[in-house]
């Protein structure tokens, strides 16, 4: 899913890259002194460029998500 990252405090700054790493949202906005404005933008473009679905829809289509839980699961449940 595309997005917008606006990290806040702790770890946010470092998990908000990610997907800008990948393609699949802009750059990390700043939070502090963001305008309405800058923040519009950004999720306009996220919405109307389809490169930013396209490159998560590639990044989910190479993962397991649920294959993986499966096996959790299976593990906690064997236990």
């Amino acid at each position: 899913m595309p997005g917008v990252p606006v990290p806040v405090t702790a770890d946010q700054p470092f998990w908000a890259a990610r997907p800008a790493a990948i393609g699949a949202a802009t750059d990390p906005l700043p939070f502090t002194g963001l305008p309405a404005g800058r923040l519009a933008e950004a999720l306009d473009r996220v919405v109307r460029q389809q490169s930013y679905s396209r490159a998560a829809a590639a990044r989910m289509a190479g993962e397991d998500g649920a294959g993986r839980v499966l096996e959790a699961v299976e593990q906690v449940a064997l236990r």
